[in-house]
């Protein structure tokens, strides 16, 4: 009889005032929550420290759960530069803690994330968090979503048969995805 493969993902909703992680053990076609949670960041007072402690978070729950993938949900495309870099360096900070580890990394959009677990691209992130509490049956959803967000990752990297995938797209296919962000 042959052992069912298991594997622990770690999904990553990266931010700085705020980042949410979500570490899932997948059994087959069975999915469990190791732990879910996120980081406080706001204590803290300049954005060298922020990314400090994240990789310092990240590296222990990596270190704790030894995962097989991490999975993160790339920066979504805004208006404000400074938001954006920074949101992009708290990505990295995190990617470097897995990659410090030789742990395979896979992005994914926010609408791909919401398209996985809701069937909506478009779903709040409170829709995300009430399918997310069906389909992985538990019963208290954390006051801060960017918890089950990061389940929500983990969870599509799971549904994408685990496969590291390459995040890099064209602007060509950014603008096809995104035509109303055409001016």
């Amino acid at each position: 009889m042959e052992k069912t493969k298991e594997k622990i993902i770690l999904g990553i909703d990266p931010g700085t005032t705020v980042m949410g992680y979500g570490v899932i053990l997948v059994t087959g076609q069975k999915v469990k929550i190791l732990q879910f949670g996120v980081i406080h960041l706001t204590k803290y007072t300049t954005h060298e420290i922020k990314l400090k402690k994240i990789y310092e978070r990240v590296s222990s729950i990596i270190e704790e759960f030894h995962p097989d993938h991490v999975a993160l949900e790339a920066p979504f495309y805004g208006k404000n530069v400074q938001s954006m870099l920074k949101l992009g360096r708290a990505q990295g900070v995190a990617m470097a803690a897995a990659l410090n580890r030789e742990i395979p990394i896979t992005e994914y959009a926010p609408k791909k994330v919401k398209q996985s677990v809701t069937g909506n691209g478009n779903a709040s992130k409170e829709q995300v968090a009430a399918m997310l509490k069906s389909i992985l049956k538990f019963q208290d959803a954390p006051k801060l979503l960017d918890a089950t967000d990061a389940l929500a990752v983990a969870l599509t990297h799971h549904y994408q048969g685990g496969r590291v995938q390459s995040s890099s797209k064209s602007w060509n296919a950014f603008l096809a995805d995104n035509p109303n962000r055409i001016k």
